[in-house]
């Protein structure tokens, strides 16, 4: 077994057998993850939105086509980058569905390097995408600790609203604003004002 770390998850769901396995034959030889399914709808209850991937599906399949799959993934707000294989008919169709997010698409029969390199683009696309997510995950995780009150001071400290504008604003005394703006930073673990600012608008805190 190869100690080689995966470069991450390639979904490819094409219902014509030949093309699964050339994908996957080519991809797994870069030491890419490869996951193959004939139909979006096996793929949907397969697919794992905590993984690092990429898809690359067909755009003309039986049951639900490449187009709804793309759908189904912009209705469940899924990150996964996607490339759409296309016939030579399709190419008007591939460039609608680029308009909706996804990333390229590529002719059949396709050029492998030029194959390659969409997929290491749409797996960095995946990385900053999960990075993101988790940053967000860890921000709303600190955000939820905060009482209403505590939410309301914060999100006038935010607008710039000093503590005795915000204490007229809430109809309670300066002390007490001060006394919420402390347990905000405590529960933040913000040390400075500008630590509070960027965890509020979800903006990366430096680590010292």
């Amino acid at each position: 077994m190869s100690l080689i770390p995966k470069k991450g998850t390639v979904y490819v769901v094409d219902d014509d057998e030949a093309v699964r396995d050339s994908l996957q034959w080519l991809l797994e030889g870069k030491d890419y993850r490869v996951r193959c399914f004939d139909s979006a709808e096996s793929f949907l209850t397969r697919y794992d939105p905590r993984e690092v991937a990429c898809l690359i599906v067909d755009i003309r399949m039986g049951g639900m086509t490449g187009l709804e799959l793309q759908d189904r993934l912009l209705e469940r707000k899924s990150p996964l980058p996607i490339v759409f294989i296309t016939g030579h008919g399709d190419v008007p169709m591939a460039v609608n569905t680029m308009k909706k997010g996804a990333l390229d698409f590529i002719q059949k029969p396709f050029d492998e390097q030029e194959l390659l390199g969409l997929v290491e683009r749409m797996l960095d696309h995946a990385r900053e995408a999960f990075t993101d997510h988790q940053q967000a995950a860890s921000r709303d995780a600190l955000l939820s600790k905060l009482t209403g009150r505590e939410a309301q001071v914060l999100e006038r400290i935010v607008a710039g609203r000093l503590n005795k504008q915000i204490a007229d604003d809430l109809g309670i005394s300066i002390k007490t604003v001060e006394a919420h703006r402390a347990n905000i930073m405590e529960k933040l673990n913000a040390n400075t004002v500008a630590d509070l600012l960027k965890i509020a608008l979800g903006q990366t805190t430096a680590k010292a």
